[in-house]
């Protein structure tokens, strides 16, 4: 095996833990993938010989490439993650898998991933990298060019905004498909009534159906429910399927093997405080729906 072999080798061990950090930095899959190849081009170019630690380093690497392309993003004004729905990961409700499971752990719904872009992208970076990964404020501060006790400064506001902005899911996976099953039969049933009895009184909508429309917000129980035409028309015109969606109980919705959309659900206290509906055709076509397959 020659060095550049081995070195390959070393960092395919490394490589889900980088994708999950550039996945929490980013919202995006594709722009993670990229992170990641940019970690592994930096380390060919490096003396690989000199580094201690691989894993810190190369997460110390993904972390600031990621804070990077947050700031380009930023300052040439594209389209933020604010603005539609960061990329669903669904897999199968019945199946585990181990890579996925790496890319999903600790929590990372739609919900989280969508309070996590209002953040600044020093904010974002100290909160992921310390809150998440655990990495010492040491090692993040140079990251941001700032000193250990501001970067904890960053996470700490960070933190504050999560908790007090993303409902945290219910840890117990069948009690979340109780409560999406619940609301699928009513939605079916055209039942006012029962689906108000699962939502959360502060409950919120996000529905994706891309650039054109842009995505639409809708909270509250009384507005949520009030969609009720349209849920309905959701589950009875399109094959429904259970599946996860970021780790969390979610729905699939296909017509004649064709997804027209991802539906995911943060069941937090028994009730549904947000759903988040993915039904971009373009996004869509290029989710991996490997994972699906029996």
């Amino acid at each position: 095996m020659t060095p550049h072999e081995f070195l390959a080798d070393r960092f395919q061990v490394h490589r889900p833990h980088l994708k999950a950090v550039a996945y929490r930095m980013l919202g995006s899959l594709s722009e993670a993938e990229d992170a990641v190849q940019e970690a592994w081009l930096r380390l060919a170019r490096s003396d690989s010989g000199d580094i201690g630690n691989l894993g810190g380093w190369l997460t110390t690497v993904v972390g600031r490439v990621c804070l990077d392309m947050l700031r380009a993003r930023r300052s040439r004004r594209e389209e933020s993650l604010e603005e539609r729905l960061p990329d669903p990961v669904i897999s199968r409700a019945d199946a585990a898998d181990p890579e996925r499971e790496v890319l999903l752990a600790d929590s990372v719904g739609l919900a989280l991933l969508v309070v996590l872009e209002s953040l600044t992208p020093a904010e974002r970076l100290a909160f992921v990298l310390h809150d998440v990964f655990g990495l010492p404020f040491e090692q993040i501060a140079p990251i941001v060019d700032r000193t250990p006790a501001t970067a904890k400064k960053l996470a700490s506001r960070a933190r504050r905004r999560v908790r007090d902005t993303a409902p945290k899911p219910d840890p117990d996976l069948s009690g979340q498909r109780r409560v999406v099953d619940a609301f699928l039969a009513a939605a079916r049933g055209g039942d006012f009534t029962a689906l108000v009895s699962i939502l959360d009184p502060d409950v919120v909508l996000r529905a994706d159906a891309g650039p054109l429309t842009g995505m639409k917000v809708i909270r509250g129980v009384a507005a949520v429910a009030g969609q009720l035409a349209t849920f309905q028309r959701m589950a009875t015109s399109a094959a429904t399927h259970p599946v996860l969606v970021n780790g969390l109980a979610g729905l699939v919705n296909t017509i004649d093997d064709r997804l027209i959309s991802v539906m995911s659900f943060t069941v937090s206290d028994g009730r549904i405080a947000a759903i988040d509906i993915l039904s971009d055709p373009d996004r869509l076509a290029h989710l991996d729906r490997t994972h699906l397959e029996p």
